[in-house]
């Protein structure tokens, strides 16, 4: 009886995630044919091509799917990415983009406040985007909301804030390659670049990948080193600004455990050949299809009704976290 209510369990599961599942797999197969026959990226073409179907985000029956391919499916190509790198190629990087990120963070949490404060917003307000902006964007703001003191501007501001750092991050995802090849960096410094200041994962995974597989692969590896401070800074903040009782439960990024376990793995060998290939495309098609997933959510109607102020707080703390990384990166590197 148990095993007869577990495949009906799954079939109804599947069931509902299907149709928003198969529009992104179909934008992300018509992304991949275009960049095949017309050279540009294959990222771009699924978040422009998933931008103009946002109205199946409508459909009760889409909308499932889309939100699964979006989050779960983009967490899983995450952690399948360590198949395509080894601790050899981490270590060529060394230690200083390590202690660069840590700096950035730390300042960039920090002149949120500030910034926030300067605009005549609350200093809350200064956390949640600082943090948004300093780690992973929209799970950030998400996981940092969850240990504040609730209200209800909590609420507004929270939503405000993973609306703004979703379009800032695909603003950025279309303009930062272009920016930092005109700027002649090569792909290495690129893909550091392109991790250590795109606030979403999807967007950094997206960037740099239309760069080049190197620039890719280090993006990837420069974001991750953000994302795994989350649970370090959401306990710092759930200690001194939030109301008793919180917790950061549910903030940890097992994605980013993921990613290590199969850096690991493939480090040492243990995933043959055959198998690394396999889970490579697997990958890859994963990330197509959450980006795809990722432009289908994308309004651009709500983009356009952001409010000035607020969006001013977050438009300049993401120009300070650029500027500082390119100097960090320019000075150290």
């Amino acid at each position: 009886m148990r095993n007869t209510f577990d495949r009906q369990k799954f079939k109804k599961s599947a069931g509902r995630l299907y149709p928003g599942f198969a529009v992104s797999l179909v934008i992300a197969a018509a992304a991949t044919f275009l960049s095949e026959h017309y050279g540009a990226p294959t990222m771009l073409f699924a978040l422009l091509i998933g931008i103009g179907f946002h109205f199946l985000m409508e459909l009760p029956s889409c909308a499932p799917g889309i939100e699964f391919s979006a989050s779960k499916l983009l967490r899983i190509g995450i952690g399948l990415l360590g198949v395509r790198i080894t601790f050899y190629d981490l270590a060529s990087l060394g230690w200083t983009p390590v202690m660069i990120v840590i700096g950035l963070i730390l300042a960039t949490i920090a002149a949120g406040i500030g910034i926030s404060m300067l605009f005549g917003r609350r200093q809350r307000f200064g956390i949640l985007t600082g943090s948004a902006v300093a780690i992973c964007g929209a799970s950030a703001a998400l996981a940092i909301s969850s240990v504040l003191k609730k209200d209800k501007r909590l609420e507004t501001d929270t939503l405000f804030t993973v609306i703004a750092v979703t379009l800032l991050s695909t603003i950025a995802m279309v303009a930062y390659p272009i920016l930092f090849k005109a700027l002649g960096y090569d792909d290495v410094t690129a893909g550091a670049l392109i991790g250590a200041t795109i606030h979403d994962v999807a967007q950094v995974i997206g960037a740099g990948y239309s760069i080049s597989d190197e620039a890719g692969d280090v993006a990837t590896y420069i974001k991750l080193l953000r994302v795994s401070a989350l649970p370090v800074v959401v306990v710092i903040i759930a200690i001194l600004f939030g109301s008793r009782g919180d917790s950061a439960r549910g903030a940890f990024p097992w994605f980013a455990v993921g990613f290590a376990l199969t850096l690991t793995l493939n480090s040492m060998g243990w995933i043959p050949e055959i198998l690394r290939a396999f889970i490579e495309d697997l990958s890859r098609w994963f990330l197509v299809i959450a980006i795809a997933a990722l432009g289908v959510r994308t309004s651009l109607k709500a983009m356009l009704e952001l409010g000035p102020m607020h969006m001013a707080v977050i438009v300049v703390e993401t120009l300070f976290l650029f500027g500082l990384a390119l100097l960090a990166w320019n000075t150290f590197m």
